[in-house]
């Protein structure tokens, strides 16, 4: 018969404010949020002083002034949370080799193995809290069942600094008066959705006709029965056998609502460079460009070209983008821009063929050479010399190695 798993899922708590909050002791009990760099930001994390005021993340900087006057905000430090994140996945890796890194600040543990060395796994999840406390002054909140689901669900019954378990008879229980919302994957429009034939709790959704979620939702409706029921058998994947990312992408949240095309054109360049930079870094090239635009009334769209080839030339990667941007009517100040590639080709590293597109290779190769050694964008376009940086984000895609590792300053 094979073993129950057990699961464990490891969230922080206020990841970003708590860091903050342990270099600088000064702010060491005060409500703290942490905003970008640009001059319009909104609150990336806030800590759990500023949270009783009700301030929250996304909430723009000046809304949360007025909920709390005495908030302090602090220029977020991505360095060094990405810095502070790998060193916790490494205690992590101390008592189990499968770990799967879900954001920035929480992963997945399959403790399922470790038991005959450490005994339970409560006592795994007390000895990573203490060593992340210990370490780091930081807490986190824990849940254990016997899948990803419920201990994602868990981790949220009991924060901060908390430790909830689900056993596998508790199922059931647990489930039958949850809010479908309560689940992770059940976001606000399929709440709308599901309350359309009356299901509100999981229970309910649990025992709804399986057949009838399946022909308005297709596949997803039979995940979604199975979401009710609280199964999930997704096993914890490591970062060294995660299927390869299907997307290289950059976006930024601009300091002003931007209609001139010069200023669309500049922020274009900048991300395209990123981009590319990233892609070629990790021998990684696309043939599918996709430019997104956000209205400055919070409107989002994405439109996409396939060009003949495939490519991480941050040049050719502009052109597309600029091409894409050709076609559409812009009925709005622009707030935001990103840049992606998709349909990619995994490790490309010999030359091009042809002498144009060679050399454009190797001055490319001297211009990443040169800011890995002395920073972004030191050796850059003309066009970018002296013009402010957009700010870069940790996306919640983040991992600690690899092409979806932003080094962002």
């Amino acid at each position: 018969m094979e073993q129950n798993r057990i699961i464990l899922h490891i969230d922080m708590n206020a990841f970003f404010a708590s860091v903050e909050q342990q270099s600088n002791p000064a702010l060491s009990g005060k409500p703290v949020a942490v905003i970008g760099a640009a001059k319009r930001t909104i609150i990336t994390t806030c800590s759990y002083e500023a949270r009783a005021f009700g301030v929250k993340t996304g909430m723009n900087s000046w809304e949360a002034r007025k909920k709390c006057p005495q908030l302090i905000f602090v220029v977020g430090n991505n360095r060094k949370y990405s810095y502070t994140s790998k060193q916790i996945i490494a205690i992590m890796r101390e008592y189990t080799p499968l770990v799967e890194v879900f954001s920035i600040d929480e992963a997945f543990l399959d403790v399922t193995g470790s038991l005959s060395l450490f005994g339970s796994a409560e006592k795994i999840a007390h000895l990573i809290k203490q060593q992340i406390r210990e370490r780091f002054g930081l807490t986190c909140s824990v849940g254990i069942a016997p899948n990803k689901l419920l201990a994602k669900l868990a981790s949220d019954m009991q924060k901060p600094d908390g430790l909830t378990i689900i056993e596998p008879e508790r199922v059931a229980q647990v489930m039958e008066r949850l809010p479908i919302q309560a689940l992770c994957g059940i976001g606000a429009k399929m709440q709308q959705h599901l309350a359309k034939f009356g299901i509100k709790t999981c229970g309910e959704l649990g025992r709804f006709p399986v057949e009838t979620l399946r022909k308005h939702f297709g596949v997803t409706g039979e995940r979604l029965h199975f979401m009710g029921l609280g199964v999930d058998d997704s096993p914890v994947v490591p970062e060294d056998e995660a299927e390869e990312v299907k997307s290289v992408g950059h976006s930024t949240t601009l300091d002003r609502d931007i209609t001139e095309r010069s200023e669309i054109l500049l922020q274009l360049l900048q991300l395209s460079e990123m981009v590319g930079r990233r892609a070629r870094k990790y021998q990684v090239t696309g043939r599918t460009v996709t430019l997104t635009v956000r209205y400055a009334d919070f409107t989002t769209f994405s439109k996409q070209q396939s060009r003949g080839d495939y490519t991480n030339n941050s040049e050719e990667i502009y052109r597309a983008a600029v091409k894409i941007l050709d076609t559409l009517d812009l009925t709005q100040p622009v707030r935001l821009l990103g840049v992606k590639i998709t349909n990619l080709r995994h490790h490309t590293e010999q030359l091009p063929l042809f002498t144009e597109e060679r050399k454009k290779a190797l001055v490319a190769s001297a211009m990443d050479d040169v800011n890995n050694k002395f920073g972004d964008f030191a050796v850059t376009f003309g066009s970018l010399v002296g013009k402010e940086k957009g700010a870069k984000v940790i996306s919640p895609a983040w991992r600690p190695e690899g092409v979806r590792n932003v080094d962002a300053d």
